[in-house]
């Protein structure tokens, strides 16, 4: 036997071995081949029996969709109920809306996007029985709701409302001054959608015979225009309606609209303020009456009304203040006596509360120096409520069980990280989904009781498997003094760390009100980056400062009409810290982010100019004065009130400043944060004399996406941090 031969063979396969478990991250692994994608569920629906779920199934070989159903207790699936291979109209559907007795569906095909949430497509109403496709509409429309008989279905069509009868087929319309730009009835306009999160803006009453919606009257809003390149001679201009701060705001109204006499009437309330907004209506148990939340324009007093649409009478039921601003959920949920479950932070913390249905406080449910993250129902048979929290520290989630009366709190996960539950219709069970940082989404059904795992449904093995093969670095989590506060931090070091070596510090942030980026959960695509970057020989790090969520309300709102100030300081400060470890290079400190995040970036860069050598800067805000009005006023009030908080901590303003190398990026077609803000900053750069790269992405929105954008965007960041510090 030729030995050499052989200890050859076997030192070529150790070699081998050790480099197939050491590859090195690619940008085309994480914005090309999509290797780190993880499984999941797709529109999981509970039925309302409890005993089993649907979800979304696309089969690949096929190319179909189909909606199945699993039971919960063996995990099998029981039935496909519809499958698009089935359906000679519609080849492909991307979502599904059941009825409320679950014998129709409503299939969503053909949807193409609008703005951040709206669409607009062709759907199909399925009927399970008959196994029959009904089109609702021959035309493009918007939010098709079934009415709670499921014998309707309301939709809107070209800015007026309509209902079909499916029983007749006969299709009304319902509205009939809608028009582009001008009336908007039953969808949101552009600022609601974006600011307030919501689209279909009617509500169908439980008897199914009324309609209540908002109608806006956008005539008075300024209107912005984008130049939209495409690939024909001459570019197209998209015109839209966007209040900036201080600016007209869509006036709004509230309608309903009576199915048995056909008959539209107004609705009205006896408001304390003229300039206001109505963030949500949501109908009560009762068939006439109507909740309705008023927010003045400052967005410091939300008002809950109740309205007898038959008597024609409102009631305030609840009016709730703060020296900040209010925040909006959609957490409002009525019992069946009519009192009502209501969320808010009036003690220093968000907390779950019982009020009955005149808006008398039956009791406080949750207490403590913690924060509700999220309300997921109330069990009427049990008389429990179902949360997520930060109970177990502000960077993890777990879901708890508590008592209607405040009493017999449980947790019901026990693994440290992020748990996020999706209960079945009648709260015996809830499939958790988990995660922390070094553990991909794990899926399990757990009993609502004792908060027990029954089955595992997904782990993201095959996953967790691919990874083993490439080079990561462990996020570790710690906190930071700054400026008198312990703020939450994550740092990532290259795997073969030397801390008797200097690396340069890239900081990554998104600081926005409310928000958090330091947290024990899954990768983002984002975190890949910064592991390809530490195998490029630097540390990543990630602060959240004052400002951002989770840690109560003096913490979050400490930033009131003042954005950028606070929020740069504690970067700037943190920057210096950390520069002065033994094995980070002071000299070699740069910074990103993303929107606002890019608006912090920019500032720390200019104003920072001793502590950070470059930063990037994607889709900013350059100044708060060119942002939508909900937004900014909610932090800044309006221009004409806050002048000096808009001006002083403005990128644009201190362009004079700037030592360091700076990229600036943005799309063409951001109808977010438009360009218009890094045009202002490039022109101020220019008059300045500051030298400085930037990019723009054509026709691209908020996002920068689309084919090879993403992988092109990155290789252009990635090039530019690893020339500025370490080349």
């Amino acid at each position: 036997m030729n030995y050499l031969k052989l200890s050859f063979c076997v030192c070529l396969f150790v070699t081998s071995l050790i480099s197939a478990q050491n590859k090195a991250i690619t940008l085309e692994d994480i914005w090309k081949t999509g290797k780190f994608r993880t499984e999941g569920m797709d529109a999981l629906h509970s039925m309302a029996n409890g005993q089993q779920y649907s979800v979304l199934d696309f089969n690949r070989s096929t190319r179909s969709t189909s909606v199945d159903i699993y039971d919960y207790q063996t995990l099998e699936k029981v039935k496909t109920l519809v499958s698009s291979s089935d359906l000679a109209e519609m080849p492909y559907f991307t979502s599904y809306t059941f009825s409320n007795d679950e014998q129709k569906v409503i299939l969503a095909g053909n949807e193409e996007a609008i703005y951040r949430h709206s669409v607009v497509g062709h759907y199909y109403v399925y009927d399970i029985a008959s196994e029959t496709l009904t089109l609702i509409s021959e035309d493009g429309i918007q939010e098709p709701t079934f009415s709670p008989d499921g014998e309707k279905v309301a939709f809107v069509k070209d800015n007026n409302l309509y209902v079909k009868d499916l029983v007749s087929g006969e299709t009304k319309m319902v509205t009939s001054d809608g028009e582009k730009n001008k009336i908007i009835n039953g969808i949101t306009d552009w600022v609601y959608e974006e600011e307030f999160a919501f689209v279909r803006a009617f509500d169908w009453n439980v008897d199914s015979d009324k309609i209540a919606f908002i109608k806006f009257d956008e005539s008075e809003v300024p209107e912005f225009s984008m130049d939209v390149y495409g690939k024909t001679l001459y570019p197209q201009q998209q015109v839209f309606k966007y209040p900036k701060a201080g600016e007209a705001n869509s006036k709004v109204s509230l309608h309903l609209y009576d199915l048995e006499s056909e008959k539209l009437s107004d609705l009205k309330v006896d408001k304390k303020y003229k300039d206001f907004y109505i963030p949500r209506i949501l109908w009560t148990n009762d068939a006439d009456v109507l909740s309705a939340q008023f927010l003045n324009r400052h967005q410091n007093a939300l008002d809950l009304w109740a309205i007898d649409t038959e008597k024609n009478t409102s009631a305030l039921i609840l009016a709730e203040t703060d020296k900040a601003y209010v925040d909006v959920t959609d957490n409002l949920t009525f019992l069946e006596d009519n009192s009502f479950i209501w969320t808010s932070e009036k003690d220093g913390y968000n907390h779950i509360y019982h009020y009955d249905k005149k808006g008398k406080l039956i009791n406080q449910v949750t207490k403590g120096n913690w924060e509700v993250t999220a309300y997921y129902g109330y069990n009427d048979d049990k008389d429990v409520i179902y949360y997520q929290s930060v109970e177990n520290g502000s960077i993890n989630r777990d879901v708890y069980a508590i008592k209607l009366n405040g009493r017999s709190k449980k947790r019901l996960t026990s693994e440290e990280g992020t748990n996020n539950a999706s209960f079945s219709a009648d709260f015996s069970y809830f499939i958790n989904t988990f995660s922390n940082t070094s553990t991909p989404p794990v899926y399990t059904l757990n009993s609502s009781k004792s908060g027990d795992v029954i089955k595992n449904i997904k782990d993201n093995k095959a996953l967790s498997q691919a990874l083993k093969t490439y080079t990561f670095s462990k996020k570790e989590f710690s906190t930071i003094s700054i400026n008198g506060n312990e703020l939450n931090m994550w740092m990532i070091k290259p795997a073969d760390f030397d801390a008797n070596k200097q690396y340069p510090l890239f900081m990554t942030q998104y600081s926005g009100p409310g928000s958090q980026e330091v947290a024990n959960s899954w990768n983002s695509y984002n975190d890949y980056w910064y592991q390809y970057l530490a195998q490029k020989g630097m540390v990543v790090v990630c602060i959240d400062g004052r400002g951002t969520g989770f840690k109560g309300a003096d913490f979050k709102k400490v930033t009131q009409n003042e954005l950028g100030k606070y929020e740069v300081e504690d970067q700037i400060e943190a920057a210096k810290t950390l520069g002065a470890l033994p094995y980070i290079d002071a000299e070699k400190i740069g910074i990103w982010g993303w929107s606002y995040g890019g608006f912090m970036s920019s500032n720390c860069l200019f104003q920072g100019n001793d502590t950070f050598k470059m930063a990037v800067a994607v889709a900013p805000v350059t100044s708060w004065r060119f942002y939508d009005s909900v937004y900014t006023e909610r932090y800044m009030t309006t221009p004409q009130e806050n002048a000096s908080g808009y001006d002083e901590n403005s990128p644009i303003n201190h362009v004079d400043k700037l030592k360091g190398d700076f990229l600036l990026i943005h799309g063409s077609a951001d109808d977010n944060v438009h360009v218009q803000n890094t045009m202002r900053l490039v022109e101020a750069l220019i008059q300045a004399d500051k030298q400085f790269e930037w990019a723009i992405y054509p026709d691209k929105n908020h996002g920068i996406y689309g084919g090879n954008t993403r992988l092109h965007l990155f290789k252009k960041m990635s090039d530019f941090v690893i020339e500025k510090l370490i080349d």
